[in-house]
């Protein structure tokens, strides 16, 4: 197998994605992605239901082609030599694909022969991965009578099976109970821990938050914003002081005097009785220093002070205008389905 020599992501790129376009009728539903992703880590790419993530899923797994630009993953360009690529990538879609009709060992040693592995190592494959995804005991079940949270986990084991360089994860866990969604959380960490590089897409900003390096917004086809969350919750800008008063009796009061500072851009004081603390919009320094400084001057005593940036839900409310799962009807059904495999 021949890698590509060139890597216009640079040293260290696992995924590099540069003008990708993707017609559907009329509809962009790629309109000029650029993406690069660092090895070893999570790219998050977040957006509405609509926004082209699904579909730049597909294009970089060699299920759908693009009407223009470049993508290479792993060295490998995603149109000169798709075959060497899939055998270095691994890709979970929305919902588990597995054969609900055969036991989770059968599965996975199944997807073992298609890939090459011998008798031998397929069989020693499957029953590592399902010990390291605690389906042992229901190794010779079918796997239609296992549960949702079960079946997921035999779908990320299935992704695994060949070790891949890259994991594809798109919205791995729709549908999940919160305990089995922590589940797959620990699983994907583990994986990164193990050097694999992963592209996740989500609608949940908390999943975002637990387990991307960084993250890309994709809207109506289009980046629209890139980085780390962090620098991310920066660029949207404005912080939200948190005030809490020694004395809870002093919430009220305390809140009216800061709203009669009057100062420029600063938006109505919260209460928040259920932690004994006032929420205060904050979008400068200056902002900051007048706020304590007047609470100081009425000799109020506080037991803490203490700045936070904005949620990601905020952040990704700021970017988009959407809500996290909004669909944009202007954007074909089509790239609203899961990855079919």
């Amino acid at each position: 197998m021949t890698r590509i020599d060139t890597n216009p992501g640079g040293a260290g790129s696992a995924v590099t994605v540069r003008g990708l376009v993707k017609h559907y009728g009329e509809t962009k539903a790629l309109d000029g992605v650029d993406l690069d992703v660092r090895e070893g880590t999570v790219m998050g790419v977040l957006g509405p239901n609509g926004a082209g993530k699904t579909t730049l899923v597909r294009i970089l797994c060699t299920l759908l082609a693009a009407d223009a630009g470049q993508a290479t993953v792993a060295g490998y360009d995603v149109v000169r030599q798709p075959r060497q690529l899939r055998r270095v990538i691994g890709l979970t879609g929305q919902y588990a694909s597995v054969d609900e009709k055969l036991p989770g060992w059968e599965n996975l040693y199944m997807i073992g022969r298609l890939l090459d592995l011998s008798r031998k190592d397929a069989r020693a494959r499957a029953d590592e991965l399902l010990e390291r995804f605690s389906l042992t005991e229901a190794a010779r079940r079918p796997a239609g009578t296992y549960s949702g949270g079960m079946r997921r986990r035999l779908d990320l084991a299935a992704s695994m099976i060949g070790r891949p360089t890259v994991l594809f994860l798109d919205e791995p866990t729709t549908g999940l109970d919160p305990r089995t969604r922590n589940e797959v959380w620990d699983e994907v960490k583990t994986m990164v821990g193990d050097g694999v590089t992963v592209v996740l897409t989500t609608q949940y900003m908390e999943e975002a938050e637990q387990l991307a390096s960084e993250l890309t917004v994709v809207d109506r086809g289009r980046v629209i914003a890139g980085g780390e969350i962090e620098d991310l919750k920066a660029k949207v800008g404005g912080r939200t002081l948190r005030i809490r008063p020694a004395d809870p009796l002093q919430l009220r009061p305390l809140a009216g005097w800061i709203d009669e500072l009057g100062v420029t851009g600063l938006a109505g004081t919260v209460v928040d009785t259920e932690r004994g603390s006032l929420l205060v919009p904050v979008l400068s320094d200056e902002q900051l220093t007048a706020v304590v400084g007047a609470v100081t001057a009425r000799g109020v005593t506080l037991s803490s002070v203490t700045t936070e940036l904005p949620s990601l839900d905020e952040v990704f409310l700021s970017l988009t205008g959407h809500r996290a799962g909004a669909v944009q009807d202007a954007v074909p059904a089509a790239d609203r389905e899961e990855v079919a495999v």
